[in-house]
């Protein structure tokens, strides 16, 4: 059975919080303590999402992917306000941990790449956690480059350090 990308709607945002959540401690449990990815609950990750999609949306894409009517991951893109305005930002590529290794996460990669070629963006950049070895490898296989850039943010009661990648578009 195939997936199928779509448009996200207001409707969709309960249920892409609810899939960030289990996407993070599937993917962080390995190296983030428990107490920093049991908050926020899978419902306040839907409130946060809706909230988000209800600001951004203007000038953000969010795009829900689906196998078989179920949603199994998401990606979201929007300008990046740390650089120059000839350059996107991959915000999150996020997938039900049923889904690794399905391809989904590839389809979802080439469809925000071109997502941004279409607005005219000419490089993109990402922030990916710096142990998380499996994103970082599924990046560099989709041609993406660490700058070297790093910076700490939050998870929780964690604080994570980040590394910044990009790649040409």
């Amino acid at each position: 059975m195939t997936v199928t990308l779509r448009p996200a709607t207001a409707a969709d945002m309960m249920a892409v919080g609810a899939l960030h959540q289990r996407s993070r401690v599937a993917a962080y449990s390995a190296f983030l303590p428990a107490e920093a990815l049991a908050d926020p609950t899978p419902e306040a990750m839907g409130r946060y999402w809706a909230e988000r999609w209800r600001w951004e949306r203007d000038n953000h894409r969010l795009t829900v992917a689906e196998r078989a009517g179920t949603l199994v991951g998401f990606s979201y893109l929007g300008p990046d306000d740390e650089d120059d305005p000839g350059t996107g930002l991959l915000n999150a590529i996020h997938l039900d941990p049923a889904e690794q290794g399905r391809g989904t996460g590839r389809t979802l990669m080439v469809d925000t790449l071109e997502a941004m070629r279409v607005r005219g963006w000419r490089r993109a950049v990402l922030w990916v956690l710096r142990e998380n070895a499996r994103a970082r490898a599924f990046y560099e296989r989709g041609g993406w480059t660490s700058t070297g850039v790093e910076r700490e943010e939050h998870i929780g009661t964690a604080l994570t350090p980040q590394v910044r990648y990009t790649r040409p578009l």
